[in-house]
């Protein structure tokens, strides 16, 4: 009898990194990836370079390819190769006409993006989803399990509209095992770390100089370090930096999570960095209010995501 086969889905490089893991514990089936990718006009977006800031950018496609080449990963771009069992995917917000109706295993990827004036017009009007990027997280109903990352997020994704019966809290790969970012050779400690947005490359506004302003305020003369966002115009946000905070660090690459573990204080917008940060019970100041950032904090599994989430793979394809 032929082995069945999965497709992953990559996306960003979290993304990729999430689904390859889980993948690890599914060896006994034949396992496929392919970057993000979409289909009908919002392909024909993407040839535009209007999307080009998003997971179906040529910025995360090339980090995505990359990845897989070096596990040695099988590729099948688009999923066209095969009828596939099992497809594993860390958002919904597009789903290609191909993998419509098939066995799908959704896993969260981080923070989800909040509900403001764009998400309720989605919503309400049906808008493509993906115009309210992960806010809309889940809200395709075309999955046959959705996988989050805590209690808190179990019920924010409940009280958006998902199925009760199709959410199972397993923790998610990179955020279940924070305490393993602790052990690292980042040769800076005890300092504010200000980790930086791609709004503006997203079309929205944002206040650089009032953030870096708010970012000096808050450490008050202590050590600062600015990790930039990959997504960003890394020399408009490096001018702007020396610009405005003169003298302090800036990394444009490196392990973001291990400069959280050596820090005192995080500084952000809204982004995944926080689920790490409040898991590593670290002081964050964000646009999130922090009683609901500990709600919302993955829950602490020792790294076992991965092989829960392949469990439940598991039972939609024997």
């Amino acid at each position: 009898m032929a082995r069945k086969r999965i497709l992953f889905i990559g996306g960003s490089l979290n993304q990729t990194s999430i689904v390859y893991k889980i993948s690890l514990f599914l060896k006994d089936f034949d396992t496929f990836f392919t970057p993000y990718y979409s289909d009908g006009f919002v392909k024909t977006i993407v040839g535009s370079g209007l999307l080009e800031y998003t997971i179906l950018g040529s910025n995360a496609r090339k980090r995505t390819e990359e990845f897989l080449a070096d596990k040695s990963c099988s590729i099948d771009y688009g999923g066209t190769a095969y009828g596939y069992d099992l497809v594993v995917t860390c958002s919904d917000l597009i789903i290609p006409q191909n993998i419509k109706g098939k066995k799908i295993v959704l896993v969260q990827e981080g923070m989800t993006d909040p509900e403001n004036i764009k998400y309720h017009l989605v919503k309400s009007l049906k808008l493509p989803r993906f115009l309210a990027n992960t806010s809309m997280a889940g809200l395709s109903h075309a999955y046959q399990a959705f996988c989050a990352a805590s209690e808190g997020f179990k019920r924010l994704f409940i009280n958006k509209g998902v199925d009760p019966k199709k959410i199972f809290v397993t923790g998610i790969p990179s955020f279940d095992n924070v305490e393993m970012y602790r052990s690292n050779d980042f040769p800076h400690k005890n300092y504010v770390l200000a980790a930086t947005s791609h709004l503006r490359e997203c079309y929205k506004y944002e206040n650089r100089k009032k953030f870096i302003q708010k970012v000096l305020s808050i450490a008050n003369g202590h050590s600062v370090i600015f990790k930039l966002h990959p997504n960003e115009r890394i020399d408009r946000a490096v001018k702007e930096i020396e610009q405005y905070a003169p003298g302090a660090m800036i990394y444009t690459e490196g392990n973001t999570n291990q400069m959280i573990a050596n820090s005192d204080t995080l500084v952000t917008k809204y982004s995944s960095v926080l689920l790490v940060a409040a898991a590593l019970r670290k002081k964050v100041y964000s646009d999130l209010d922090r009683e609901f950032l500990e709600e919302l904090t993955p829950i602490q599994n020792g790294g076992r995501s991965a092989e829960i989430i392949a469990d439940i793979c598991r039972q939609y394809l024997e």
